[in-house]
């Protein structure tokens, strides 16, 4: 671009403003207000967003599979809460992992950024009665008068499915998010 050329050149969205640069993929003068710095150079903004459309592959229906598969694993992963106590600090991150592999392959491997938000929902939904059951027992031992026993047993009854919560939905999150565990 000459002198003159770069003086005369205005922002293909902002008639205004001059150009200072061109869209490396559409060749579109733009402002820098406009410009969107990409690893190969800068971009205008609608060949940006056509880029992630690419990215976006799942169907409306990947969102409810991935909601109910993941909430009938953790359901079953809560199972083994009871059965391996304190084991669950090691085996709930792999319940995570393992869940979301299901998930990818259910959904065959489509991709949403929404996907890991539905899957963690879902996997709530499905710890939700393991972890209410022991609140739900701490009450009534409140109500019934026993409050010192009942608080403390209810707490050491809570804590494994909750650490069971956090761990597996964690890592299911993460790893439908791509990062590697």
């Amino acid at each position: 671009m000459t002198a003159s050329e770069s003086a005369s050149t205005t922002c293909a969205y902002h008639p205004g403003r001059p150009a200072t640069l061109r869209c490396n993929r559409c060749d579109k003068p733009i402002c820098a207000k406009c410009a969107v710095l990409t690893p190969v150079g800068y971009r205008c903004k609608e060949c940006v967003r056509g880029q992630q459309k690419i990215f976006e592959t799942a169907q409306w229906y990947d969102f409810a599979i991935a909601f109910v598969v993941s909430a009938v694993a953790a359901a079953l992963g809560s199972l083994l809460v009871t059965l391996v106590g304190w084991f669950i600090f090691f085996v709930a991150p792999s319940i995570g992992v393992g869940t979301a592999e299901i998930v990818r392959r259910a959904v065959r491997r489509r991709r949403s950024r929404y996907l890991p938000l539905a899957a963690g929902i879902g996997a709530a939904v499905g710890i939700t009665p393991q972890v209410l059951g022991p609140l739900v027992l701490v009450g009534l031992g409140l109500l019934s008068g026993g409050a010192l026993q009942a608080l403390a047993g209810g707490l050491v009854a809570i804590v494994f499915p909750a650490a069971y919560a956090f761990l597996m939905i964690g890592a299911l999150v993460a790893s439908l998010r791509g990062i590697r565990l």
